[in-house]
């Protein structure tokens, strides 16, 4: 008797966690979710638990044993980078579960979403609680950039954006730096968001109970703001548009490399809620590309579908099944580029505060 071949992806970000299991014909049959997956943050049992358990829901909703393994588990996580650290994370998971999957296979979050969006080679551009991008090449060669945390990096990302918008407010109060527009809105909306009376509130935040996804949070607040026509909402959003095309630009002169380059141009899968700002970023964005002068075409698409799809993905291929996708039930195109400057954008006068949740 046959039976049907069983994959698993998981989509691992600092704040939540998206786990689905797909049968040998690209279905869904189960999905969960769960808190975040990053062991740079959690430490590698803690990551392995919180899998295990996202991966025990699935299994309970789709009727499956929980001692029946699936055939492979694609975990594409924030944080996971360094091989090492991820064949550490893939042996907890099978030690604490030994019927977890027959094989599993750790790559980055980045990889999840390239994958899901852009599986012949493309650049993924991640733009959530922290931001990254990795580019792939039709003929395998990978480059990355950004990446580096919240300290060393994580430019256009939501605690980016967060972090400027209260710097801004500390170093037009001390005189430092004048905000290039009215402070009003802002310190309001920063106030409101922390509970704050001053400044000096919002010290134990940065500090003693510091916590980058609830830091980041306050994203949300100021893209509404940004919607409303606050100006210096909107030059913060213009500038994270700017650095977040500072990504697309660095990768896309590695994008000809190889013997096998981007002869119809460069997909970049657009992933983090960031990305529903569009809106807000596109000014800042489009004078970035065009200030660089990109010799190639662009499309940048949104996933309709969780990237734990491409990490589904990832671990058939990992044993050599070739798991079925529909392209145009994956993503959606939202904006073009042409290296002659014409331009297609789709929804770019659209609200984006809407979108936050």
């Amino acid at each position: 008797m046959n039976t049907l071949r069983l994959f698993g992806g998981v989509e691992g970000g600092a704040t939540h966690s998206n786990l689905v299991i797909c049968d040998e014909t690209g279905k869904v049959i189960s999905k969960s979710k769960g808190p975040g997956t990053n062991h740079w943050n959690l430490g590698i049992d803690e990551c392995a638990k919180r899998i295990i358990q996202m991966l025990h829901t699935a299994k309970d909703e789709a009727g499956i044993r929980r001692d029946k393994p699936i055939d492979s588990l694609g975990l594409t996580l924030s944080g996971c980078e360094q091989e090492s650290s991820n064949a550490d994370l893939a042996k907890r998971v099978k030690e604490l579960d030994e019927y977890s999957a027959h094989a599993i296979f750790v790559a980055s979050d980045t990889a999840g979403s390239l994958f899901t969006g852009a599986p012949n080679g493309g650049m993924v551009l991640i733009a959530g609680t922290g931001s990254n991008a990795l580019l792939r090449t039709p003929d395998g060669q990978q480059f990355g950039c950004g990446g580096w945390g919240y300290l060393l990096g994580d430019e256009g990302g939501a605690y980016w954006i967060a972090h400027r918008a209260v710097k801004i407010i500390f170093d037009d109060c001390d005189g430092f730096r004048p905000a290039p527009h009215s402070t009003t809105r802002l310190w309001e909306t920063i106030k409101n968001y922390f509970k704050a009376d001053s400044r000096a509130d919002l010290l134990p935040h940065a500090y003693k109970h510091f916590e980058k996804s609830f830091f980041a949070g306050l994203t949300a607040k100021l893209s509404a703001l940004a919607d409303e026509g606050d100006a210096l909402s909107q030059h913060i959003f213009a500038d994270a548009g700017a650095a977040l095309a500072s990504h697309v630009a660095a990768l896309a002169s590695r994008s000809q490399n190889g013997t096998r380059p981007f002869e119809n141009g460069l997909r970049i899968v657009c992933v983090g809620s960031v990305w529903k700002s569009w809106h807000a970023l596109a000014p800042g964005a489009l004078s970035a590309l065009a200030a660089r002068r990109l010799s190639i075409d662009l499309e940048l698409v949104r996933l309709r579908v969780s990237s734990a799809m491409g990490a589904a993905w990832l671990a058939a291929k990992h044993v050599n099944y070739n798991l079925p996708r529909d392209d145009s039930a994956f993503c959606e195109v939202f904006y073009t580029h042409r290296d002659n400057g014409r331009t297609n954008i789709d929804g770019y006068g659209c609200g984006c505060s809407e979108f936050w949740s």
